[in-house]
């Protein structure tokens, strides 16, 4: 309450007041995000993919811990926990560094992490909290490569970016989240709107919300004005194309920027696509290659939209905001990355784990 109070009287947009917030029901989703990722297999340890080779050795793959993580994020003290969780479960160690709004909140989740491991019986130093709000800690952390084996930093671009470009240590990342929803000619209309409406107001300040929609010529005249109202009515303002607004006047008019920018807040542009290759097109161009959903009733072009688009998480008839950890089964995510390597999309427990070749023989020496 007392970082949320601090937002509010340092003016914080309200998008990012509640990345804040901590109501109880946030509490709980917290608490079963964490018990999700207990029950998970444990992943050390697993021998993978053991194959007889002529010679007489046996190959398979052991997945190990990384090491230590450093995770350095902003706004959402739930990330405490988060990271806190799945680097325990994954043997890994984690130094923390979250964001000054949020240092009380982030303190009182690490001090909780710091009970339940001495309870359980481990040293408390597996999870530590960098309790400084001083920026110069992040700068100290990013040239800690004796010590620190990934960073992962999850934040705004201006985060992103300088962590990206100061690091001496690998970093796993994702810079915007510009994800769209293609609403195709084949599509049903009313589930179309839902999965819309879903996808860029369940939350704002979110890197899976929605940012542009792409509607298909043939059935925007149907779908665009009931659209357009429902978003106006939830104070989302709306940003589009001259054929955009051809059919849907209160529209304000979206420039070449607007296509690339992660609104992270109650802003929605809206372009009208001949067919589903304009849409591949388009996403191609200005998205960021997080997560992008295809509407559509016809199996040969959600197959050709999964086929074809390149990112993370690729959708059909859903709602982008499924793009989490928590709801593809992970138990938790550390992040969303849209790097193609050594993780892509959400981040759990596999993802913060190596592998080492194991190979087994009954006394087997090679000959050449």
């Amino acid at each position: 309450m007392e970082d949320l109070a601090q937002a509010k009287h340092n003016g914080v947009s309200q998008p990012l007041q509640d990345r804040l917030r901590l109501r109880e029901k946030d509490i709980e989703r917290m608490c079963d995000a964490a018990e999700a990722v207990a029950s998970l297999p444990d992943p050390i340890g697993e021998v993978t993919g053991l194959t007889q080779q002529p010679s007489g050795i046996r190959v398979g793959r052991m997945r190990i811990p990384l090491g230590v993580i450093g995770m350095i994020y902003e706004s959402r003290p739930n990330v405490t926990l988060e990271a806190g969780s799945l680097g325990i479960k994954s043997g890994n160690a984690c130094v923390l560094r979250g964001g000054s709004e949020a240092i009380r909140s982030n303190c009182a989740i690490a001090d909780c992490i710091s009970r339940g491991l001495e309870e359980s019986g481990l040293p408390s130093s597996v999870v530590q909290l960098v309790r400084t709000t001083d920026r110069a800690a992040v700068g100290e952390m990013l040239a800690a490569n004796e010590y620190i084996d990934l960073i992962v930093p999850r934040g705004g671009k201006g985060l992103i970016e300088r962590v990206t470009n100061d690091s001496s240590i690998p970093v796993l990342k994702h810079l915007d989240g510009v994800c769209h929803v293609y609403i195709d000619d084949t599509a049903d209309v009313e589930t179309a709107i839902d999965i819309a409406i879903n996808s860029k107001a369940e939350k704002y300040a979110v890197c899976n919300a929605a940012e542009t929609f792409l509607i298909n010529v043939r059935v925007a005249a149907e779908i665009l004005p009931r659209l357009v109202r429902q978003l106006e009515d939830l104070g989302v303002e709306t940003r589009g194309c001259k054929r955009t607004q051809s059919v849907a006047p209160t529209v304000a008019t979206a420039t070449e920027e607007d296509w690339r920018e992660e609104y992270l807040d109650a802003v929605v542009s809206i372009k009208v696509v001949d067919n589903l290759d304009e849409a591949i097109e388009h996403i191609d161009r200005f998205g960021s290659g997080h997560t992008d959903t295809i509407v559509a009733n016809d199996i040969d072009r959600t197959n050709q939209f999964v086929n074809r688009v390149d990112s993370a998480t690729v959708m059909v008839n859903t709602s982008t905001q499924f793009a989490d950890g928590f709801e593809f089964g992970l138990g938790a995510e550390i992040g969303i990355s849209t790097d193609k390597l050594h993780a892509r999309g959400p981040v759990g427990l596999e993802g913060l784990t190596t592998q080492k070749f194991v190979v087994y023989s009954d006394g087997a020496i090679r000959h050449r």
